[in-house]
């Protein structure tokens, strides 16, 4: 390897642990969490219709999402509700995320400022 792949592989690496702590938007990733738990619920309870397959065990989701049930009205109303808790849980987990990734970048940083003055007392 020449000089000039050496910096170009030096500077993608940069460039991807650059992104790599980049904080995550909570309300796209809300948004995104959400809409994967109700397309998940919706899907589930369809396939569950269509089949005529009443051995799967999806009425206990009306323990947890009010007003469900195994139909396609009960469909729509539990996709709400994931998109619901789906968008809660989303954002949690990216501002849970981005909290403990903030702590890690002032501790590496503080490590790193204490280890350049460790021997400051040395050169007074």
């Amino acid at each position: 390897m020449n000089a000039a792949e050496l910096a170009a592989g030096r500077e993608a690496a940069v460039t991807a642990l650059t992104r790599s702590f980049l904080p995550l938007h909570k309300r796209a990733f809300g948004v995104a969490t959400g809409t994967a738990a109700a397309l998940g619920i919706f899907l589930a309870t369809a396939v569950v219709l269509l089949r005529s397959d009443h051995d799967v065990p999806l009425w206990l989701l009306q323990e947890y999402f009010s007003g469900y049930s195994v139909t396609w009205v009960g469909a729509l109303i539990g996709a709400a509700w994931a998109f619901f808790a789906g968008f809660v849980m989303g954002w949690f987990l990216a501002f849970a995320r981005n909290v403990l990734v903030g702590a890690l970048i002032i501790y590496i940083r503080t490590k790193a400022d204490l280890v350049q003055s460790r021997d400051l007392l040395d050169h007074i």
